[in-house]
């Protein structure tokens, strides 16, 4: 089963593809970041209670958890030039609708639409870069598409701050509108053997997904009973084992349990699931700290090495800079409990610009660790559960520090929801501990090439 392009990419083509799905991840951060700092002005607005808007952010993860499965399948039949460019214009269409949304439920409908279009825009603008780069140049490639995911938190506090919600929506619809037109110059790759669509496998999925991201947001943001909360995880547990059963006799299943025999993805798999555990709880421990203890705006709360991890990998290996890499950034977010409003402005901004660096060395390199000796085979399966699995760290970070910080301003007088050393010092051994899974790789682990699937030798 192999690959097959309209053409061989030049090195044109290459450079406008990386701009093009680089544009995509921009535009998803952007909105990813934005909105739930903007739910207070959404709510008076439109009227409604604040406690009322996590639908807003809840519709658009759910439909994230129903479509990721659905993404890669549709990449690998209708070719990822595409479904790329179809993600792009129903995210951009769900903009303006988001935009121009008149009650809570229109926009949470419309949130849906958009969540159509995000689930597609990552997992296959990533699985684009993996399939037509070549093997030597993926992790360099994959280094600069995540570079504008960190414009997206500064731009996103600056608007909230000068303008008004639609404008959170409307400043991507440009960027789609050039992106759809860029996607007639992207290099298109499609599987002509992909089987048919495995619906069993995808239903006992979905239903898992969604029961268990349905219960991580009863728990950090809807006020579920906890007995509720227990019967969704256990039916979520329960889909999931279902669909472990499943994979076991079904011919060609969503992801193959073969993809677990790959030691580097399944070390990839499982340090990306703990170790951005953490990266998930930064996001909403950070803008706390710095909005609500120090009295920052949205705007300062936003603005408050790419070549450098090819060249340690290389030189160094896998193993050996994740070992050091996770315990530094686990350090790193440790020390956010120790910023107080007495300490210097400059002194903040290093130690921000010190975590933005070792933290983005540390994605860059678990992408590219958990991807790189997928083969052309297992390339879509392997990419779209690796999604799946970024999606359910990022709701696990956020349910796990609204539960520390909830636990630690209980039981001690002197911790609040304005003084959060505790809940940084739990984030960051959480992240720390994560190193001991990076350290079961084999040392030799260090190149970039992917391990050729055994098809592509008939």
């Amino acid at each position: 089963m192999t690959d097959t392009a309209a053409d061989t990419p030049s090195d044109r083509s290459l450079s406008i593809m990386l701009w093009l799905v680089a544009t995509g991840f921009f535009m998803q951060a952007l909105d990813s970041t934005i909105v739930n700092t903007a739910l207070p002005a959404m709510a008076r607005s439109l009227g409604e209670a604040p406690l009322r808007m996590q639908g807003v952010v809840i519709a658009y993860s759910l439909t994230m958890a129903m479509m990721i499965p659905v993404s890669d399948w549709l990449a690998d039949k209708l070719g990822t030039r595409r479904v790329f460019f179809s993600a792009i214009l129903i995210f951009t269409i769900g903009l303006l609708l988001c935009a121009n949304a008149q009650s809570l439920a229109a926009l949470i409908g419309y949130r849906v639409v958009q969540g159509i279009g995000g689930a597609m825009l990552l997992p296959v603008g990533r699985l684009a870069v993996l399939r037509v780069f070549p093997a030597e140049r993926y992790l360099s490639a994959l280094a600069f598409v995540a570079i504008p995911r960190l414009i997206g938190p500064t731009l996103g506090g600056w608007l909230v701050q000068i303008a008004a919600w639609h404008w959170i929506f409307l400043i991507n619809v440009p960027v789609g509108v050039v992106g759809c037109i860029a996607t007639m110059y992207m290099p298109d790759s499609r599987n002509p053997a992909t089987a048919r669509f495995d619906l069993i496998g995808y239903l006992l999925l979905a239903i898992g997904m969604v029961a268990l991201t349905i219960s991580l947001d009863g728990l950090a943001d809807l006020g579920l009973q906890h007995a509720v909360v227990i019967v969704l995880l256990v039916l979520s547990f329960a889909c999931f084992v279902a669909y472990g059963l499943h994979a076991t006799r079904a011919l060609q299943p969503i992801f193959s349990l073969d993809l677990f025999r790959i030691h580097t993805f399944s070390v990839g798999l499982l340090g990306n699931l703990f170790a951005r555990i953490g990266s998930g709880a930064i996001p909403y421990l950070i803008p706390l700290l710095l909005q609500v203890s120090l009295g920052y705006t949205a705007f300062q709360a936003g603005m408050l090495s790419k070549r450098l991890v090819t060249w340690l990998i290389e030189k160094h290996g896998y193993r050996r800079v994740f070992v050091v890499n996770t315990v530094l950034v686990g350090l790193m977010m440790a020390s956010f409990g120790l910023v107080s409003a007495t300490q210097p402005l400059w002194l903040r901004l290093v130690q921000l610009a010190i975590f933005g660096s070792v933290n983005s060395m540390q994605f860059t390199a678990m992408n590219t660790l958990t991807l790189k000796d997928l083969g052309t085979g297992g390339a879509s399966s392997g990419n779209s559960l690796f999604s799946l699995v970024q999606m359910l760290s990022m709701s696990l970070g956020v349910t796990v520090a609204g539960a520390i910080l909830a636990t630690f301003t209980g039981i001690l007088p002197r911790v609040t929801q304005t003084n959060s050393l505790p809940a940084f010092l739990c984030v960051g051994i959480i992240t720390a501990a994560s190193a001991w899974i990076f350290g079961q790789l084999a040392p030799e682990v260090r190149s970039v090439k992917r391990k050729p699937d055994p098809s592509e030798s008939n």
